[in-house]
């Protein structure tokens, strides 16, 4: 694949140029819209279904240019289902409960072609952890976990198909960097990856703001489908002290947006799965910020994230400890400040606003 590998990002990047706006008018048609109400900040309806365009640039490039290997047919094979489930939610709307067992059923689905997590390296003194049987579960948690990140953070026009842009190059920057430790199926990797960027790329020149058409579910679980599954064949295959944390650092935008919505919906006594406006991009409005400027704000975070995860493996072990320590402290005070993670959050929130309006008096 590397050798045509230009061509092949070239095509994926057309197709997803030229299929989204047939794939906008099919949305209108058989219904997958997004209607505007109290917790979104569009004002009209909008056609849904974007993932789809997406996925044909990906498949598509792939089918043509890929050596379809075991784990290639289980990737895509993962990503009809998961195609599949969000194009349902998209035009009829499913129970929670039933996306979640779609999702289960689509992440196991690609466990019998070989793309599993097999060890976990304790980055503390460089051991594997042999998962064994438990390599089964782990791998369904993480690509579960990463496909509802992705999926929560899509509120604002280009966020989320933005965030995946980066997150896939880095994802590639990072397994080229270990390529030597991975072989063949490390450049592999990097191919699928830098495919799924163009992909990408092509869909948010219709999805940056403002948009003319959304993600959607299809899009959106297809995306954190298709970044868990790639981290999984790549950078966890990688036998070094940090290759357990690196995904979590690409994904550090999405990833910690779930874990902060659990903790505020937990310490709210609110059930985990209900909607708030409470999400990163919710609250970074809330403080002034444009929805254009939201966006391109969530963008460097997530460059930042993405630069540090390519650092990471440039370092030794107590450096990157270092390093992440130094992150997860920035995370902490800066996701407190903004308000992200509860009470707290909220009051320093309300502070901030307070402190602008006496200035703006003076």
């Amino acid at each position: 694949m590397l050798n045509s590998l230009p061509i092949a990002v070239c095509l994926a990047l057309v197709i997803a140029l030229g299929v989204t706006p047939l794939v906008r008018r099919v949305a209108f048609r058989i219904g997958a819209v997004d209607r505007p109400d109290h917790r979104k900040v569009h004002s009209k309806i909008m056609p849904r279904l974007g993932g789809l365009a997406v996925f044909i640039a990906f498949a598509a490039t792939v089918l043509l240019f890929g050596q379809l290997d075991n784990r290639i047919i289980g990737l895509l094979t993962g990503g009809c289902l998961i195609i599949w489930l969000g194009i349902l939610d998209d035009t009829r709307g499913l129970p929670a409960k039933v996306k979640l067992a779609g999702q289960i059923a689509a992440a196991a689905a690609v466990v019998p072609f070989g793309i599993q997590v097999e060890f976990i390296t304790n980055p503390f003194n460089g051991h594997l952890v042999q998962l064994g049987v438990w390599g089964v579960p782990v791998t369904v948690f993480w690509i579960i976990s990463v496909t509802n990140a992705i999926n929560l953070i899509d509120g604002l026009d280009g966020l989320a198909g933005g965030t995946s842009f980066i997150a896939a190059l880095t994802l590639a920057a990072v397994t080229w960097r270990q390529a030597g430790l991975l072989g063949g199926a490390g450049l592999e990797v990097v191919g699928l990856a830098l495919i799924l960027a163009a992909s990408i790329l092509g869909f948010l020149r219709h999805n940056f703001y403002p948009a003319r058409i959304f993600l959607g579910d299809t899009g959106s679980m297809f995306l954190g489908y298709a970044l868990s599954v790639l981290a999984v064949m790549g950078v966890a295959k990688a036998a070094t002290a940090i290759s357990v944390i690196i995904p979590m650092v690409i994904l550090g935008i999405p990833l910690l947006d779930v874990f902060f919505a659990i903790l505020r919906r937990y310490q709210s006594h609110r059930p985990i799965f209900q909607p708030d406006k409470e999400h990163l991009h919710h609250r970074m409005m809330a403080l002034g910020l444009s929805h254009k400027q939201t966006v391109l704000a969530i963008y460097a975070i997530n460059l930042v994230l993405g630069i540090s995860a390519v650092i990471l493996t440039m370092l030794t072990t107590s450096q990157a400890v270092l390093l992440l320590f130094m992150l997860a402290v920035a995370v902490i005070v800066a996701a407190n400040k903004i308000g992200v993670i509860g009470k707290a959050g909220r009051a320093s929130v309300a502070a901030s606003r307070t402190l602008q309006q006496r200035s703006s008096k003076m």
